[in-house]
């Protein structure tokens, strides 16, 4: 286990230093480079928010799982607060003042997972069940989904609906209560993209990709040409040329383009392993979790990670349409960043408690049951 929390924190570690040099080189011809001044800050207090996750005893957060839901409920709704909630094209998904800025449905990533690992727990033997495994659990969940989809946001809603899903399943959810609000809920956001203008462009955008490559389509095309151009050892560090401009928004959800134009080839595949790492040492960590409720939470993090990651490539290579995700520890964004890195402080937190030996789903085994005979 010692090995998985180390090769996990060592890949982390890796991936933000590598971002935080990209962004330095993203800076590159811009007017203004706050970014590179705060990202820094944000690193320092993500690894603080590592720390402190990593420390104790995970166990404790049982206690609280009420008040962080809350809290996330909360922070959503102040987004549509006169003169607290911040709009940026067209999407309210931002509270803050002046200069400081807070994105909630970050902090409401990690609230829900852990609110659902503590029912999952508590209610492990009821999952199998309509009205324990969907429907109370549905209602808590969908909430905090309705919050973020009205902002709108609908990649992260779609993210937290794949990942809930997951950890209800993992929980003992059966297979047949979640196919029907699945197949609900994807037609519920065909229509919606349907009569919104600006998604369906970008879904128009996304089949179109040669059609639409100066206007809706301009930022996939242009990743994908800096990714082409980068070849195999990259034009050099601070050499690229997409990010003048041609790729917006290139040190947030297309930061990987900028790294395969100027390292290249070999550098996005070794992103790409660290992530596969993660996601391995992440499952590894979960199915040797002391108790359901770290079971659960390791798993609802390491899907919420790797999820994120594929829809990022996904984006940036031209498989998937826009989503406006970022690249986890890559990406410039507080939020995002101090979150991740106090989801890392948990797995390694979850990675201590873990034991291969004498163990069960919902803890530690009774000695004296395992001692008794088979017949007692």
């Amino acid at each position: 286990m010692k090995a998985a929390t180390s090769l996990l924190l060592f890949s982390v570690l890796g991936l933000l230093v590598l971002g935080i040099v990209m962004l330095v080189s993203a800076s590159t011809g811009q007017q203004e480079a706050r970014y590179l001044i705060m990202q820094p800050i944000w690193a320092g207090v993500g690894l603080v928010g590592l720390l402190v996750a990593a420390s104790g005893d995970y166990r404790w957060i049982k206690k609280f799982w009420w008040a962080l839901l809350a809290l996330a409920v909360v922070l959503l709704a102040l987004v549509w607060m006169p003169h607290v909630g911040i709009m940026k094209n067209g999407a309210r998904r931002w509270i803050g003042f002046e200069s400081f800025r807070l994105q909630p449905s970050e902090f409401a990533k990690i609230a829900l997972i852990i609110s659902i690992a503590w029912y999952g727990e508590r209610f492990q033997r009821h999952m199998g069940t309509f009205t324990r495994g969907v429907l109370i659990p549905g209602v808590g969940i969908g909430s905090v989904l309705f919050l973020i989809f009205k902002e709108p946001d609908v990649g992260t809603t779609l993210l937290l609906a794949g990942v809930s899903s997951v950890m209800l399943l993992v929980a003992g959810l059966r297979w047949r209560y979640v196919l029907p609000p699945l197949v609900a809920g994807l037609i519920g956001i065909t229509a919606f993209i349907a009569q919104d203008s600006v998604r369906s462009q970008r879904i128009h955008a996304w089949l179109h990709p040669e059609e639409t490559r100066l206007d809706k389509g301009m930022q996939t095309y242009q990743a994908m040409a800096a990714l082409g151009s980068g070849g195999l050892k990259g034009v050099g560090l601070g050499e690229g040329r997409q990010k003048l401009g041609f790729v917006p928004e290139h040190h947030t959800d297309f930061i990987l383009s900028v790294v395969g134009e100027e390292l290249g080839l070999a550098a996005t595949l070794s992103v790409i392993l660290a992530f596969m790492v993660i996601l391995f040492c992440g499952i590894y960590i979960a199915w040797n979790a002391a108790d359901t409720f770290g079971m659960l939470i390791a798993t609802g993090i390491t899907f919420l990670i790797a999820m994120q990651v594929v829809i990022n490539i996904g984006v940036v290579t031209g498989s998937l349409p826009n989503k406006g995700l970022a690249l986890p520890f890559i990406s410039y964004g507080g939020s995002n960043l101090v979150i991740m890195m106090g989801c890392i402080g948990l797995l390694i937190n979850i990675g201590r408690h873990a034991t291969c030996n004498l163990t069960s789903r919902s803890g530690v085994m009774d000695m004296d049951e395992l001692a008794a005979p088979e017949n007692a």
